[in-house]
């Protein structure tokens, strides 16, 4: 069996998500070359710097040109579709009949509420959906003015009307045609939003959709353990374990042992493991790359929590915080927050990582660079760094921070 040490299981995974090496390509090329390699984009409402589903392809192309994401979701012939994937999710259309399973099933998946108004109400499904079929593509609240709308909840609040096209969503007897300007879903019919080709593609069953998803994980993860690709597609670990079994027999996935793992390891039969890794970036929340924050500890040592739920005097790092990738370390954290009305991009905290070895004016001179790049690609003329953190003093001092 290979033993990889962890460096080179660092570059290993580095390498699967398509980080260093791939920069300045903004084409709809690179576009789907990160598409193949990454698999999805998680979905977030919040957008302190910018959306979430934006951010994975800045972190590994640079600045680019948002419109080739927005295309490639929301214009036909798509090359993603929205569903639930790692969370609320833009995932390879490819995939689609790997997920066709959960969608028949939706009824043991979907939430409480979804499922309730399913059984209870299901003359009013009945009207959505034909509405939907009528009327799409459309939004919820083209719909949702006579219907009675639930007040208890803090967050959503859905109408019944929304809660019943949420429930079609899941069940995938609606998808979504892209997102409004208010960043609300619309909703189609999926023989109107799915390519044709792919529509008419035979479902998976669930044993083979697992495997397919355990292998495109695999494939974008570049080694990783059953909770590592149990949680890049929220499958429960118990179906992991069955599709590895399958796919180790037909060579899709390596059993290899990681130095410091307990856990036992897999690898892409296809996975690179480079001499070195090239990489400048900021890494959002979001990324896939970090999806699984017990795995970024194993890989790289951070320990990494977002606090935009903890109440302010809790906070430790910050609200929105980004990593700032080094080579193959993390050697950062700042606290960014797009500040549009005086167009600066502002950096609320800046911190070292307690694991890296760089000298701080080597990591704040490739981090303001970062920086100004993302500052330039928001369309922010300066970044203006606030005076809290161990770094932010030295990032203040670099030309331009």
């Amino acid at each position: 069996m290979r033993v990889l040490s962890l460096a080179e299981a660092r570059r290993a995974a580095l390498a699967a998500q398509g980080i260093g090496g791939m920069r300045g390509a903004g084409t709809v090329g690179a576009v789907q070359r990160v598409v193949d390699r990454v698999g999805l984009f998680q979905i977030d409402t919040v957008n302190v710097v910018a959306r979430a589903h934006l951010m994975p392809l800045f972190t590994r192309l640079g600045p680019y040109d948002t419109g080739l994401l927005e295309r490639a979701a929301a214009t036909p012939p798509r090359r993603l579709f929205e569903y639930w994937g790692h969370e609320a999710s833009l995932i390879d259309v490819d995939l689609y009949p790997a997920w066709r399973w959960k969608m028949a099933d939706a009824e043991n998946h979907a939430w409480g509420r979804m499922r309730a108004i399913r059984r209870d109400q299901p003359h009013l499904v009945g009207e959505v959906l034909a509405a939907v079929a009528d009327r799409g593509p459309l939004t919820a609240r083209r719909l949702e003015s006579p219907a009675p709308r639930e007040r208890t909840h803090w967050g959503w609040n859905w109408s019944d009307a929304k809660t019943a096209l949420e429930w079609l969503f899941y069940a995938g007897e609606v998808a979504c045609a892209g997102r409004n300007t208010q960043f609300e879903r619309v909703y189609d019919l999926p023989a109107r939003v799915i390519p044709p080709a792919v529509f008419a593609r035979t479902a998976l069953d669930r044993d083979a959709a697992h495997r397919a998803l355990v292998r495109r994980a695999l494939a974008g993860l570049g080694v990783a353990s059953v909770a590592h690709l149990a949680d890049y597609f929220r499958l429960r670990p118990v179906e992991v374990t069955a599709a590895l079994s399958g796919l180790e027999r037909d060579g899709q996935a390596v059993p290899v042992t990681v130095e410091g793992w307990r856990q036992p390891a897999w690898m892409a039969p296809e996975a690179r493991v480079p001499r070195r890794a090239d990489a400048s970036c900021l890494v959002s929340p979001f990324d896939s790359l970090v999806f699984t924050r017990a795995r970024l500890a194993e890989l790289f040592g951070v320990d990494y929590r977002i606090e935009i739920y903890t109440p302010p005097a809790k906070r430790r790092w910050g609200y929105y915080v980004y990593l700032y990738l080094a080579g193959d370390t993390f050697a950062a954290r700042v606290d960014l927050k797009a500040d549009r009305a005086n167009g600066t991009l502002l950096v609320k905290a800046a911190w070292r990582e307690p694991s890296c070895r760089l000298p701080d004016g080597v990591v704040c001179a490739g981090l303001a660079g970062e920086l100004a790049r993302l500052a330039g690609w928001l369309g922010l003329g300066a970044v203006r760094v606030e005076p809290r953190g161990d770094l932010a003093a030295t990032l203040r001092g670099v030309p331009g921070g």
